[in-house]
This record gives structure tokens, sequence and C-alpha cells, in this order.
């Protein structure tokens, strides 16, 4: 492996493309490439394995996209499939069919198809048999379609893993290692990913030859600087309350709330809708055809916010997000990477903002910010009155446009009739505002903040598990690269049971807590102890949210009642002294003298 210098190029026609190419390009509304286009892209022309590293929302498909066209144009007389795209999600393989679909508008018989689970595959096969020079899609489809023998690939020239990281998190090694079995040798294999785990090393060992490695971060910072990064300290159990209040106060164009689970997206969506928000969520066990008309009516701006898991993640590619909000602290901290990676795109500014309630998350946002080498500062609550503020603001401002009206007929009389009874007008208009002032705050939350962080804070404990169910720590964690889904899998192939029956886990640094079914806890702990997850071998057990110190007191007041204290007329014992010992001891040393 070679690591290419990072000079960049400021222009696309100084990468030697195709004036197809470049005229597509300049039809999508692109001046410059970025960092990674103008690197990736004559590197990938030359013929030469690749491995992108990057920011999320750096043009990436834009850095494999333009030399799979130049590819097709090349080999004008081949009509089948030269060039494979593997997404991991059903999202991000339609948009980069979208993508490619743009590149090629001005190039002709390059045809493009996105197979994706989900859609019939009915559908996607007559697409196959008009054929399809470029063909993306999920590994679990291509599969499909290799078996059934509609997608034909004797003639690959070229194969893209996209966010190859994410694919192997998801447990897609298997299937990616099959479908590169079936593809003729000589091929060229690019492979672009956000982080390079040593899973990502093994296939670059096994499937590359001698690759060119561009990376574009700079330093030890793993996000984009267009991204500023704050945190917000809430009060516990007012989590759903405090983002309203931040919605209320910031009142972004466009914005993504991420959520760990799926339940957790369902509830926030109730409650911001509930409280008159316009929102719209997304996870993976919505159908497909909703999961399109959610993204299309976010793209359109017609949802203006947007509440999703981190299966859905990788899957967003919207340049004109405002914010990004951390409902939930990510259990693995490469997804905070590309939750954050949703904003700030296309050289824009972003901001994104995490929501932490005690000190246990305090201190795993303090994790976070050491992992990819940026600060993430400390941002105070709104309160309600700078709501208030700038309600007023905005009336004032309504006030006076409809003042340069001519007043309507139906408030003349309303406002005779006061004045008739003696009100005066201060009055009335005082009244008025007030009223209306109040419809406006109707639905503002009213917080009760967290002290200063100069203050003494108080703990964060958990709170207690489903009825029905008991917590289990593993001794595994973050530390150990181990994320709830590999402990999900563990379990589920140790004891067979179904992932749908594990309810919350909190991957701590050396440990995790898993709430499972108590009547399942026996066999779990009896499967699952001794296996090994991420590569450790794990151990299991019930686990006691009693603290040490509250142990070792409750035993002191079992023995005594507190400390124990020698009379002053009780004689000491000596150590050796064999009154000292219990009775059985003393029988026992008489009879090895004897």
């Amino acid at each position: 492996m070679s690591t290419q210098p990072s000079e960049a190029t400021y222009s696309f026609d100084a990468l030697g493309l195709s004036p197809a190419v470049l005229r597509a390009i300049s039809d999508m509304g692109f001046d410059a490439p970025t960092e990674i286009q103008s690197r990736a892209i004559p590197a990938a022309l030359s013929g030469r394995d690749l491995i992108g590293r990057s920011h999320t929302g750096t043009g990436k498909t834009m850095a494999f996209g333009v030399p799979a066209v130049e590819r097709c144009l090349s080999h004008p007389d081949c009509q089948q499939t030269q060039i494979l795209v593997l997404c991991p999600t059903r999202e991000l393989a339609m948009q980069a069919c979208d993508e490619l679909r743009k590149l090629t508008r001005t190039a002709q018989g390059i045809r493009t198809v996105a197979l994706y689970g989900g859609q019939p595959i009915q559908y996607q096969i007559p697409q196959l048999r008009r054929g399809a020079e470029i063909v993306i899609g999920t590994p679990g489809r291509i599969m499909d379609h290799i078996e059934r023998r509609t997608l034909k690939l004797e003639q690959i020239s070229m194969v893209v893993l996209d966010e190859a990281d994410e694919m192997l998190n998801m447990g897609f090694r298997e299937d990616i290692e099959r479908i590169l079995a079936y593809i003729p040798e000589g091929h060229q294999t690019l492979l672009f990913s956000a982080t390079m785990p040593q899973a990502i090393l093994d296939i670059t060992n096994q499937y590359q030859d001698n690759p060119v490695l561009i990376e574009t971060e700079s330093g030890s910072e793993r996000t984009i600087d267009t991204v500023e990064q704050y945190y917000c300290e809430v009060p516990m159990g007012s989590k759903m309350d405090a983002l309203a209040l931040m919605l209320h106060t910031h009142q972004p164009r466009l914005s993504i709330i991420f959520c760990n689970t799926k339940k957790m997206v369902e509830e926030l969506d109730r409650h911001l809708s509930g409280n008159g928000f316009h929102c719209a969520m997304l996870h993976g066990d919505m159908k497909q055809e909703a999961r399109t008309a959610v993204m299309q009516a976010f793209r359109a701006a017609r949802t203006p916010i947007l509440i999703a898991t981190d299966v859905a993640a990788r899957g967003i590619d919207v340049d004109d997000v405002d914010a990004v909000y951390n409902f939930d602290i990510p259990q693995d901290y490469e997804y905070y990477i590309h939750r954050i990676g949703r904003t700030g795109r296309a050289g824009k500014n972003g901001v994104s903002y995490t929501l932490a309630a005690g000190r246990r998350q305090i201190y795993q946002i303090r994790d976070i910010s050491r992992f990819i080498g940026a600060p993430i500062s400390r941002k105070p609550l709104p309160s309600t009155q700078d709501i208030v503020s700038r309600k007023q603001e905005e009336l004032l401002a309504e006030l006076h446009t409809q003042l340069n009206k001519h007043a309507s007929d139906p408030a003349n009389p309303m406002l005779s009739r006061l004045l008739e009874e003696g009100v005066a007008p201060e009055k009335i208009a005082a009244g008025l505002l007030e009223l209306l002032l109040r419809r406006e705050m109707a639905g503002i939350p009213v917080l009760a903040l967290p002290a200063s962080p100069a203050g003494k804070q108080s703990g964060s404990p958990l709170p207690p598990p489903p009825e029905g169910y008991v917590r289990l720590r593993f001794s595994v964690g973050r530390y150990n690269h181990v994320a709830p889904n590999h402990i999900v899998a563990a379990i589920a192939d140790a004891t067979r049971l179904p992932g749908k029956q594990i309810q919350k886990i909190y991957c701590y640094g050396e440990y995790s807590l898993v709430e499972v079914p108590k009547k399942y806890k026996n066999l779990i702990v009896r499967k699952v102890s001794g296996t090994k997850i991420g590569g450790v071998k794990t151990d299991v057990r019930v686990y006691d949210a009693v603290s040490p110190k509250a142990k070792a007191a409750a035993r002191q007041t079992q023995r005594g009642g507190g400390r124990i204290s020698v009379s002053a007329d009780r004689p000491k014992r000596r150590p050796n002294d064999r009154r000292s010992l219990p009775r059985g001891t003393q029988r026992k040393t008489h009879a090895r003298r004897g």
C-alpha cells in the first residue's frame, strides 16, 4: 500500500475528463472538486486500486462516479455490466444511483440500475435484461440476483465498495467476499470508508493489489470543520421538552434528530407532532415506499424535521441540513461522526447539538470529544424568556405591518363597543397583545434547568429496567470495539432468542449492560459466558446496581449497626490467641498436633 501525496486540484478541467462528463458536472452546479475528488479521480483513472478515507459528506460518490462513467465511455461497444457498486443501505444505493444518472445524462448509451431489498425483485429483473452498464446495490440483493443468474459479472472491470466500514458493521462481510469471488481477475477495486478498522485492512490485503491510500483528514481531527459541535445539559427525564425548547428557539429550516432505537424514534415523533412540530420518522422497519416518500418530502423541505435511527444515517444525503440533534448519545462513537456529517456538507456551515442528561452522559461526551479529536463545547439550554423576547419582536413586526393596512370591518364594531364601555385604548392594546403572546407561548415547555457545571452535580443512575426484564453485565464494551449489534448477534447465536426480546443496551468503556427478559436470564448467562464477542472472551452475570460502598455499609449494618467499638474493660486478644479462632478451627489444630 502506498500513500498518495496530498496535492489537490482546483478545477475539474485539470483532471483530464471527457467533454460529456465535464458538461454533466457543470449542469450539476459544481465548480471545483473537493479534496477527495481531486485526488481520487486521477488515481482511479490511472487504473490503480484505491482506498479513499474521507469524512462523510465530502463528495465520495462523485469521487468514484466520475471514473466509473469514464470507464464505460472508454468501452462503448460493451453492452453488459462493467461497474458494480456495493452500498450498505437501500437509501445510499438509491442516492448513489441518482448521482450517477446525473453524470450520464450527457453521455449516450450508459444505463444505471439500483438493486436493493424492499423493492420487488421482479421489477428489477427486466431492467437488468434491457442492459445496465453500471449496477449499484446492497450486498444481499446483489447476491440474490447472482444466484438467480439475472446479474452477469463476466465483464466487470471496476468494483466500488462504498461506506465499506458500515457494510462490515452490518454483517455483510461474507456476502462481500462471495460477490468478489464471482468477479473475474484483473478488475479494479475502489474502497471508500470514513474509518479504517482492521476488518477493512484484511479485505484490502486479500482483494486489492498494491492500492494507493488517499486520506483527507487533517491531523487527529475526525470531523469536518464546517460543523460547530455543542452539547446541552438537560434535566433528567426532560429530554423531549428540552428538545422542543431548542427547536422553538433555533427554528432550523431542515434538521435531523438521531435516536438509538426505533422505539424512541416513534415516541419522539408522537411527542413533537403533538406539540405542533411538522416532523417525520425514518427507521429500518419501515416499508420502502414509506421511506422513499419521507426522504422526498424532507429533500423538498416539505417536512422540516426528520427523526431517524443510525441505520438510516448513512443513507441521508441532503446538502441543506442546518442542524443535527443527537437526542440519544450514540453507543458506538463512530456513529457520532456519521451523524454530524449530515450537516455542514458541500462547503456549507452546520451545527450539531447533543443532549446530555446527568453526569454519566457528560463523561460520554468528553470521551467522544477525545475520540474525534475535536472540542464539543457546552451550550446552555435556551430559556423560556429568550423565546418570549423573540415572540414579542415578531408580534411587534406583524403589528406594524397590520397598522399600515386599513382596519377590517369585523374589528371596528368590537373596538367601538370596548370604547363605549369606557375601556382605555392603552388597556385594549395591552390586553390584545397579552392574549396573542399567550397563544404563541401555549406549546412552549417550561424546564427546571440543571445547575451550572461549577456547582456540584448529582449522578445519573440508570432508570429501572422494564417490567419483566433484568439487566445483565457483559465484560466487553467500547474499548473492545464492541457495539450493541455485536451483543445482540452473540445472544441470538448462542440462545436462538430473537433480537426483539432484547431491550436497551448500554455500552460503556470496559463493560456493557443489556436488558433481557427475566425468564431467560439464566439461559443467557449459561450460554453466552465464555463465548467471544468482538474477539474477546466474555463473562456474563446479573448486574447489581448497588455500589460497592453501599454494599459494604449494608454488611456493616447487618453485623452490628455501624462501626464496631471495643470496650475499654474487654481484654484485647492476641493475634495468635486460640480463643479468637472459630471452634472448628481449634479442633482441627488440636487434631493436627495429635
